[in-house]
């Protein structure tokens, strides 16, 4: 069969799309009306499962591109160049709906991609049709301000997927909803299109110029915050790579390097790297922070610091972020400087070093703030004393009961003189299993999520994750929980409301919750110990944390437990907290202890 010429072809386009535009009134009105359905599936179900997204989202495809090829705008005859388009941009419509229902399995990456051209062809085509001058100047003026954010808001599904694609999906549910209303009205009125003359008419329709120049605006916020979360992504230097050869024995300095950011001005710090090990023996390297008083006698008291939670992915080191003490709630390091003590914060692995990061993975988190110590030890221009205490918040409160529970045992060269563990995460199916109850909950979510999945072989996120949130909760765990990245994440948290819980399955049952189970802290402390709670905190919950305490009472341990009123899960440990006074005094006991 000969193959048909280029003419051929826009003959018998063009006779199709002429076609289109004669269908009787009812399958007007059927089609239309399926496109309402439609838009107001995808508005109201932005998180569905991707299968059930790309199946909606096909379909709206191929009623929009039948709706732009039979529908006769309210506009004076065109020309040929101007049909042309029209039927170009229904075809394009066409095309990608069906390329989307042929290939159902389309990652959000390619999906995104897919809406991404479609909308980058729609609105060139609505930009350079803005220039007509047949146009009546607000039809102008909107078609402009729509055609550049359309353009806009396809480059942003290309540069930023997992958020776009809801908004995406919400945007085109919009305007099925809008296209098929307006043609229905038509099909119902059955009047026929009136040429208007062709003449460049005055200003009117200040609402759609107004709602033009919104959608414009949308856009260019959304590209704001776009360039702030890539502008403020911190850069792992090679500091954080690891040597060719690795020794093997955990706790031993790799390398050193002065350390200044928010670094008290009667200080000195450095950032080291050095070598521990997994829960299950492998070898890895981490990193951390060491700061002394600059001036005086050496022999420093130390506080080896368990940061709270900044995040899973590599970038969150808090020794990389901006302010490496205030984002895992460390405020007072000035007032531990002027007590004459010293600071080892771990970075924990995978925070700086190549991860995974074992978020609220007990002994990785214990190992590492162990081999922080005695890798600090060896810093010679430190001059760091024998004692030791371990304090920790939130994320890492539980590392810190954990650090006490294997200290003896793991590193009985280091003398640990208590544990003071501020709203720790220690009853982690409690926990995990309340996340759901406050906003952003989902964040912390979606670490657990990614940490226990690349930790545990038998936790995967198709068994406990919802297929429609997936994407999303995956893009969250890549974020920090700090600065423009947090943003975006709560608002990724807020696009699952209707439905805030991300489980699938109870994260308390099954392989997750065996986990989960295991990663609680052992309640056979020995060290003096101390633990605090705000009663307003939302995150760690009084009644989920009394629970733990009533479990570590039962084994016999002895634990100092105090509660703040009115002071919630950072409040707890802010300069002002009336715990704070109480930490102080409690350490300073310690440090006044012989050691047995």
């Amino acid at each position: 069969m000969p193959e048909m010429s280029v003419a051929a072809v826009r003959r018998r386009w063009g006779s199709a799309a002429h076609r289109f535009r004669h269908l009787p009134r009812w399958a007007r009105a059927g089609l239309a009306l399926v496109a309402i359905l439609l838009g107001i599936y995808l508005i109201s179900r932005p998180t569905m499962s991707l299968a059930i997204m790309a199946i909606v989202v096909g379909a709206g495809f191929l009623v929009q591109g039948v709706l732009v090829l039979a529908v006769d705008e309210e506009r004076p005859p065109e020309g040929a160049w101007w049909r042309r388009s029209r039927a170009l941009d229904g075809g394009l419509w066409i095309t990608a709906g069906l390329f989307i229902l042929l290939f159902l399995g389309l990652t959000v990456r390619l999906l995104a991609v897919v809406v991404a051209v479609a909308l980058m062809a729609t609105g060139a085509r609505q930009l350079i049709g803005s220039y007509r001058r047949t146009q009546s100047l607000d039809h102008r003026i909107a078609d402009a301000a729509f055609g550049i954010a359309t353009i806009a808001f396809g480059l942003l599904a290309l540069l930023w997927p997992d958020i776009t694609l809801i908004i995406a999906a919400v945007v085109f549910g919009a305007r099925l909803i809008m296209s098929g209303a307006t043609e229905l009205w038509r099909a119902v009125r059955g009047g026929t299109v009136v040429p208007r003359p062709r003449r460049l008419r005055a200003p009117r329709g200040p609402l759609r110029i107004l709602g033009a120049l919104c959608t414009v605006l949308v856009v260019v916020l959304a590209a704001a915050v776009s360039l702030a979360v890539r502008s403020e992504t911190p850069v792992v230097d090679q500091f954080y790579a690891a040597p060719r050869e690795v020794p093997h024995e955990p706790g031993k300095l790799i390398r050193a390097a002065p350390f200044t950011r928010d670094v008290p001005a009667d200080a000195v710090g450095w950032r080291i790297l050095y070598t521990t090990r997994r829960g299950d023996g492998a070898s890895a390297v981490a990193s951390a922070i060491v700061v002394v008083p600059r001036v005086g006698p050496g022999d420093w008291p130390v506080i080896n610091w368990d940061h709270g939670t900044t995040g899973y992915a590599q970038i969150c080191a808090p020794s990389l972020l901006p302010h490496p003490f205030d984002v895992g709630a460390l405020f007072v390091l000035p007032q531990i400087i002027e007590r004459g003590w010293a600071l080892v914060a771990t970075d924990y692995i995978g925070l700086g070093t190549v991860g995974p990061h074992p978020y609220l993975v007990g002994k990785d988190s214990a190992y590492a703030t162990l081999d922080a110590l005695r890798a600090a030890k060896t810093l010679h221009a430190a001059r760091l004393g024998d004692e030791s205490v371990v304090w920790g918040h939130s994320q890492g409160g539980a590392a810190a009961l954990w650090t006490g529970a294997l200290a003896k045992k793991y590193a009985p060269e280091l003398k640990i003189e208590g544990v003071a563990a501020l709203a720790p995460a220690a009853n982690l199916p409690g926990l995990t299993g309340s996340l759901n109850q406050f906003i952003g909950g989902s964040v912390f979510a979606s670490f657990v999520a990614a940490a226990y999945s690349a930790t545990y072989s038998d936790v995967t996120w198709s068994e406990y994750i919802r297929p429609g949130a997936e994407p999303v909760v995956r893009a969250m765990s890549e974020r920090c929980l700090t600065g423009a990245g947090l943003y975006v994440s709560v608002l990724d948290a807020l696009s699952l409301t209707r439905d805030p819980d991300i489980f699938g399955e109870s994260p308390t049952i099954g392989p997750l919750g065996r986990r989960l189970e295991e990663n609680v802290p052992p309640a056979t402390i020995t060290v003096p110990l101390l633990i605090a709670q705000g009663d307003t905190d939302p995150i760690v919950l009084p009644a989920v944390q009394k629970s733990y305490i009533a479990r570590v009472r039962s084994a016999g341990e002895h634990v100092d437990y105090r509660t703040f009123a009115g002071e919630d899960h950072v409040g707890l440990v802010k300069p002002g907290s009336p715990l704070i006074p109480v930490l102080f005094s409690w350490t300073a006991s310690r440090f006044a202890t012989p050691v047995l």
